[in-house]
């Protein structure tokens, strides 16, 4: 008899453990709100400047308050202004800012211009990173003289 106690115990057990299986599952599918730090993305782009950098780590910390050279700051205000759909650039060294979210960039790897949308989880980030200068690299079969066993040849 007590083995049947144990079961209709466990029974119940796993129905609370199905339910609360179901309930989670309902919370994962929900889309999580950004974050930055403990700030959504409305109140970093109502910030300024100054009120950004601290939450910034401190390379980026000291680049903007060291202050952007001339052709960077161009590129900075021409984004902002929004005056092109896709602005093209040679800048991989410019850090994502909050304000640059949803913009579109094409930046240059050494051999062609990458279309990158910015998007919040680049915040902090450098344009370069989203790049790539180094492609895959794909081998196919060996060639003719690549091992011993290719380079005889038949007389007919």
């Amino acid at each position: 008899m007590a083995r049947r106690q144990s079961r209709s115990t466990s029974s119940a057990k796993a129905a609370r453990r199905k339910a609360r299986k179901r309930k989670g599952a309902i919370a994962a599918r929900r889309k999580k709100e950004f974050t930055y730090r403990g700030f959504t993305m409305e109140e970093l782009q109502k910030m300024s400047l100054d009120e950004i950098l601290p939450l910034m780590n401190a390379r980026t910390r000291r680049s903007y308050t060291r202050g952007l050279n001339p052709e960077e700051q161009v590129f900075v205000d021409r984004l902002l202004s929004g005056d092109k759909p896709v602005l093209k650039t040679h800048r991989r060294e410019i850090i994502i800012l909050p304000n640059f979210v949803g913009k579109k960039v094409s930046v240059y790897n050494g051999k062609e211009y990458r279309d990158v949308e910015i998007k919040p989880e680049m915040i902090g980030h450098y344009l370069g990173e989203f790049s790539p200068t180094r492609g895959q690299v794909k081998h196919s079969g060996p060639g003719v003289g690549a091992t011993r066993s290719s380079k005889f040849m038949p007389l007919k």
